[in-house]
């Protein structure tokens, strides 16, 4: 991947947990690496087919005196946050902050943090078997589609499906969507949820009716086990509802867990039915 390099942008601002470095300021310095594709600014030498540095440098500097952190940490990510929402042919940044006039009792050149940030492609199931199905689904996607750290990429069309488990109800219209994402998979997943709760959804019966479920199904190559949160879903190579409508926006998908693509796992399906 090509780079845009920015090193050592002097910035006067206000940061840091004790008073006296609010109230008096201080020199920071910033390093950004901005990895970005080159190719055709290369061939055309049109600024239109590359990112302006100088656009970068007045945005990192606007977030780094807009407001005051305790922490160059959330200065870093804000500064991260902000060239990847505002420049689109960026794809990933390492902002790094340094302080070198940092309140030590000791001699030392400077104290730093480095924020790693990249737009991410994950994958999200959609269910709904109560209501108007089609127009949740459809408001789920929206949902995804306002939020300014989420670039939806693909729909696939809805499928009606029986329903999955032993509790009898109705049948189920299911998709995925396919995103990019700014967003960890835990706060991915917390995302999620306020779609799901402003829909309605309530977690009274495991696998029983709802108005909206979305599932976390692939993010980027990424294996995951936490208390609340499984990557690859844990069950998604066992359902269909889940693979065909996956199968018609990425068949050469490759599932990290079983190492084969999303059009193996669903013929694997249909072969047992």
């Amino acid at each position: 991947m090509d780079q845009i390099i920015i090193e050592n942008l002097e910035i006067y601002a206000y940061h840091g947990v004790y008073p006296e470095e609010k109230k008096k300021g201080q020199r920071f310095y910033i390093n950004a690496t901005l990895d970005t594709d080159l190719s055709r600014a290369g061939q055309t030498d049109e600024l239109t087919d590359s990112t302006n540095y100088g656009e970068v440098a007045l945005l990192l500097k606007k977030k780094m005196t807009e407001k005051n952190y305790d922490l160059i940490e959330k200065a870093a990510e804000v500064c991260a946050t902000a060239v990847l929402l505002r420049f689109p042919l960026i794809c990933a940044v390492k902002v790094e902050v340094r302080k070198p006039e940092a309140p030590l009792p000791f001699s030392f050149k400077s104290v730093s943090v480095i924020i790693n940030k990249c737009w991410r492609k994950a994958y999200i199931a959609l269910g709904s078997n109560m209501g108007e199905c089609e127009r949740c689904l459809d408001g789920a996607v929206d949902a995804l589609r306002t939020d300014e750290c989420i670039r939806v990429l693909k729909v696939s069309d809805y499928i009606e499906t029986k329903p999955y488990g032993e509790v009898q109800q109705n049948n189920f219209l299911n998709g995925v969507v396919a995103i990019e994402t700014l967003y960890s998979p835990k706060e991915l997943l917390d995302k999620v949820h306020v779609i799901e709760t402003n829909n309605g959804r309530e977690r009274l019966v495991h696998w029983g009716p709802r108005t909206l479920d979305l599932d976390i199904l692939l993010y980027e190559n990424w294996v995951l086990t936490t208390p609340d949160l499984v990557i690859p879903h844990r069950d998604m190579h066992n359902r269909e509802f889940v693979l065909k409508p996956l199968c018609q926006i990425e068949p050469y998908l490759y599932h990290p867990v079983f190492r084969k693509t999303i059009w193996e796992l669903l013929n694997e399906i249909d072969r047992k039915m």
